[in-house]
């Protein structure tokens, strides 16, 4: 039977390590590097390990087995692409999921990107694949001194950069609705219809993700562990409260947008029933017209004025008074 060296796993994951920092509880924060952050204890109380690591790194997922003794379901969710929000306390740690907006060029901000969180009150690990921004501003907020203190602040300053990022996302929405209702007439039908389909769109796809996340800061909120301390809990409730305002935000953001594609159709459909009209006045003068003038160009003998030098121009005269008459009949019906 094939053995493997336990002590050969760690190294596995050589790699993985996007930076790492060790808080010092004060609101700063010491670079660590891989090799040192294998054998890391706390040097003083109130000292927090913070590892930012790439996920889809080979041999990740036995490092967290090994090193950390993960349950085999928890390392493979840490690595995993099943990004769906969501939450849960795992003994004395805290097991997470949530997702940020998509700042990476070329990427719509609302295809959400999500991080994977494990905490366990002295070590804080944060998974991602794509580039993300909270984790580097939390980076810079603590090479400043200006940072989180403990892994309780960690998570729920994270959770709060996220939903800053969302609300500006939020506001983005609400400013391109509101210039499509200051501007009606601003942009042709077809352009303003493609922006109000992109819009919904947005919506929805945000709509899709806030949701989750919702309920797994809830779950954060209600399962903590105890090294997650009542200041912690209030912020994380702060967030909840936050997330769902943006939430019902974009609900009337959506709305706003049906209301302005219903408009928009009305228009349309306004128009063409002008343009239907327009032919139809147009038929209603002319068909009396063609019907007058037709019979007078028959190809048969004994047309009324054929010899006449005078009778060209008696035609345009007739079809003049008939035109005449067929206006004062429209518009005494208040056709035109």
């Amino acid at each position: 039977m094939e053995t493997r060296d336990p002590a050969a796993e760690p190294r596995l994951a050589t790699g993985a390590l996007l930076f790492g920092r060790v808080l010092d509880g004060e609101g700063g924060a010491r670079p660590i590097g891989w090799e040192a952050a294998q054998g890391w204890t706390p040097a003083r109380a109130g000292e927090v390990l913070w590892l930012h690591l790439h996920r889809t790194t080979p041999g990740l997922r036995d490092w967290l087995r090994c090193k950390l003794c993960l349950p085999e379901p928890t390392a493979e969710l840490l690595v995993s692409d099943k990004t769906r929000p969501r939450a849960f306390r795992e003994g004395d740690a805290l097991v997470a999921t949530l997702r940020d907006l998509n700042f990476n060029p070329g990427a719509e901000p609302e295809d959400m990107i999500s991080m994977q969180l494990w905490s366990d009150g002295e070590r804080v690990l944060t998974l991602r694949r794509d580039p993300q921004q909270s984790p580097n501003e939390i980076c810079a907020l603590l090479d400043r001194g200006e940072g989180p203190r403990d892994a309780g602040a960690m998570i729920t300053q994270i959770a709060e950069l996220m939903i800053d990022h969302l609300s500006g996302a939020v506001v983005d929405i609400n400013d391109a609705i509101d210039r499509l209702e200051d501007n009606p007439q601003a942009l042709a039908m077809e352009e303003r219809a493609t922006q109000i389909a992109e819009i919904r769109r947005d919506c929805l796809a945000l709509q899709r993700h806030i949701s989750p996340e919702h309920e797994a800061l809830q779950q954060i909120s209600r399962d903590a562990p105890e090294w997650f301390e009542p200041h912690d809990r209030r912020e994380i409730a702060e967030s909840i409260a936050r997330l769902r305002r943006n939430l019902d935000d974009i609900n009337i953001s959506k709305e706003s947008a049906l209301v302005l594609q219903d408009e928009l159709r009305a228009r349309a459909q306004a128009v063409s029933q002008d343009a239907t009209y327009k032919l139809g006045v147009m038929a209603g003068v002319f068909l009396p017209l063609t019907f007058f003038t037709g019979l007078l160009g028959s190809n048969v003998g004994g047309i009324p004025g054929s010899d006449h030098p005078l009778g060209f121009a008696g035609v345009i005269a007739a079809c003049a008074v008939i035109t005449v008459v067929i206006l004062v009949i429209f518009h005494s019906r208040k056709w035109l």
